[in-house]
């Protein structure tokens, strides 16, 4: 039996590899101009929230309220694959909650919290979406971890926290999201 899927000729592979290293560099540098060029139309899915920021004014205000909330986040890589049609990349985000996290205070503590991206190609080589996966939860746990709680001003900082995490639950999942396929796995 062949295979269903084939991997892109190695050139492929080494440019979509090279625009996808390059993206996490600019991001790191918050380059935004270069980061956004990785994309004809910028695109990113945040599953964990069920959110879509799409075009480039959007995807730049994602880009915004995450340094608000992170200004020294970085990446480091753990593993990159490739598949038929993306770059596949394990990795671990890090940084300080020094701004607000849309509702949730800044705690001042930091995260290191292991995640995985997909960047999508096209069938033009162009990326067409970068779909991160990671859990809410682990982030949320670390930022309130790091609060001392014997202390009033940890404990304000606390119940600002978790009204702020509860006023963002409940929150209509992007339909984007929620319309999917099953794939043509064959016979």
């Amino acid at each position: 039996m062949s295979p269903r899927f084939t991997l892109p000729p190695e050139p492929v592979l080494r440019a979509r590899e090279k625009l996808v290293l390059d993206h996490f560099h600019d991001e790191v540098a918050q380059d935004w101009d270069a980061t956004l060029a990785t994309f004809p139309h910028p695109h990113y899915e945040l599953i964990a929230p069920m959110v879509v920021h799409d075009g480039e004014e959007d995807v730049r205000g994602y880009y915004r309220d995450t340094r608000r909330a992170f200004p020294d986040q970085d990446h480091e890589i753990i593993a990159l694959r490739h598949s038929h049609d993306a770059v596949i990349v394990e990795f671990w985000l890090l940084g300080t909650h020094s701004g607000p996290l849309g509702k949730i205070p800044p705690t001042g503590s930091t995260h290191r919290t292991r995640m995985t991206a997909y960047f999508v190609f096209d069938e033009h080589e162009n990326l067409a979406t970068e779909r991160i996966y990671f859990d809410q939860l682990t982030v949320l746990k670390q930022l309130l971890g790091g609060l001392d709680k014997r202390r009033p001003r940890g404990l304000l900082t606390l119940a600002r926290a978790l009204a702020g995490a509860a006023a963002t639950t409940g929150n209509e999942p992007d339909p984007r999201l929620l319309a999917t396929t099953p794939p043509d796995l064959g016979d």
